[in-house]
């Protein structure tokens, strides 16, 4: 790509999960990235590739802090996403959201940058509407455990159509269904992480509640193309947008699954249903689909292969 076409694009939680794979795909398509992550879930190991790439720059940074850098465009993904790690540090949680949001949009008027916010279909908290459009306002018990991370989502959304109001920010919202894939935390408390492991342990596989409740579950290489193409698009195209997979699966039917493509002798054990844990979560994408013209490509089982195949190098190597 020549210099003038290049851009230089910031990436916030840069080296977890789906920042590292989003570094790795600006990197492909020719741009200069920063990526910014102060290593609380994120790993060096997701991003250990791409540090020899001249084009590639490391910051160890917490975006709870202002951050001073001249970029383009502005990926805003930094925030601890499951149960386990948001409820570690709540108060942390809910800073990381508002704090950094606020920063980050500073930061983008500031250089005049197109941002990008990573809101989470946890705004809908436990749905009234199945499946759930971005019409729905969502039913948030706004005290209960998981209030920090979804709140905080709610919030950081509220001042990113804020600045565009009061500022003419050009903003992007996507709203990120369940998500997996390679480089999963193999700790993070998250479904899919949780079943694989087990499986591959022999260990039981743990349902909550009667393992009926349901998750649409997106492969993480559509939902970079999701990102990118919401970048691309329009000034005029805001979001909030929904990324996911409508596929809906049972906990059930995930880990038979699951099961199945591990060979697991693990049987499965049923654990009570946590504090305001959503029964339902399924995307409507009709705006992705007929905006963006993107739909998820990859089905469950063929996702789930390399990302067994991933976590089968960490159970060998003692990290998982």
């Amino acid at each position: 790509m020549s210099y003038a076409l290049r851009k230089r694009i910031l990436v916030t939680g840069g080296a977890g999960f789906l920042g590292s794979h989003l570094c790795e795909r600006l990197l492909a398509e020719g741009h200069d990235v920063i990526c910014v992550d102060n290593f609380f879930t994120g790993t060096k190991d997701n991003i250990a590739p791409l540090l020899d790439n001249p084009f590639f720059e490391l910051l160890r940074h917490d975006v709870t802090f202002p951050l001073y850098v001249e970029v383009d465009e502005i990926y805003n993904l930094a925030c601890p996403a499951s149960p386990i790690h948001y409820q570690f540090d709540p108060v942390q949680t809910t800073k990381t959201s508002v704090h950094g949001a606020i920063n980050m949009l500073g930061l983008a008027k500031r250089v005049r940058a197109k941002i990008f916010q990573a809101s989470t279909s946890e705004v809908y908290g436990d749905p009234n509407v199945h499946p759930q459009p971005e019409s729905y306002w969502g039913h948030v018990n706004p005290i209960g455990p998981r209030s920090c991370y979804d709140e905080g989502k709610r919030c950081a959304e509220t001042l990113f159509f804020d600045y565009r109001r009061q500022h003419g920010l050009r903003i992007k919202v996507a709203r990120i269904f369940n998500t997996y894939g390679p480089r999963m935390h193999p700790n993070d408390g998250r479904v899919v992480s949780n079943f694989i492991v087990q499986a591959l342990r022999n260990q039981p596989i743990t349902l909550y509640g009667d393992g009926t409740q349901t998750r649409s579950f997106c492969y993480v290489d559509d939902l970079i193309e999701g990102f990118v193409r919401l970048m691309a698009s329009p000034d005029d195209l805001t979001g909030p947008v929904n990324l996911g997979n409508p596929g809906e699966f049972t906990m059930i039917e995930l880990a038979e699954a699951v099961k199945d493509l591990t060979a697991s002798r693990s049987p499965l054990v049923h654990e009570p249903l946590p504090q305001d844990d959503p029964r339902q979560r399924q995307p409507d994408i009709t705006l992705a689909r007929e905006a963006l013209g993107w739909v998820p490509k990859v089905a469950l089982r063929e996702g789930l292969r390399p990302t067994i195949a991933y976590f089968e190098g960490l159970v060998g190597q003692g990290t998982a």
